[in-house]
């Protein structure tokens, strides 16, 4: 059964928690795409990962690339598996993918501070209880740790 979490950012941004969740699915081995809401910010992200750290990058590419499935790291703008990736992150008020079944973890991470992507991330929490998934929530502490609330 797919594993749905939700990350629910308060005081910190995406460009700052994606990159290490991003690295803790390669090192399990896992495939990656992750979904942003528009081209531009698909863009900006990848930038960024290639330069977020000065000692190190993420290898990645996105959906416009002619050897896309060979990536471990895809970023995208529409719900299609590009890479065949087993885990999948949705970002920027995107709600439950359509093929959601076919990924091992789905993670919704969203802004708290966006009412609207904090009203998409309630609808899919709602969503994914009705169809008796299991699903997880985590939120930063003051210290910016990831703490499980439910």
């Amino acid at each position: 059964m797919t594993e749905v979490l939700f990350y629910h950012l308060q005081g910190t941004t995406l460009e700052k928690v994606l990159p290490p969740l991003l690295e803790k699915s390669l090192e399990r081995g896992w495939r990656v795409a992750v979904q942003t809401g528009s081209e531009e910010r698909a863009e900006a992200l990848d930038a960024h990962l290639w330069t977020y750290r000065e000692d190190s990058f993420l290898p990645h590419g996105t959906w416009r690339e002619s050897n896309v499935v060979n990536q471990p790291v895809v970023l995208t703008v529409d719900d299609g598996n590009p890479n065949n990736a087993n885990v999948r992150f949705v970002v920027d008020a995107a709600g439950l993918p359509k093929d959601f079944a076919t990924y091992d973890r789905v993670v919704l991470v969203f802004n708290g501070d966006d009412d609207e992507a904090l009203g998409v991330a309630r609808a899919a929490w709602a969503d994914g209880k009705s169809r008796g998934l299991e699903l997880t929530y985590w939120q930063t502490d003051e210290r910016g740790k990831w703490q499980k609330r439910a």
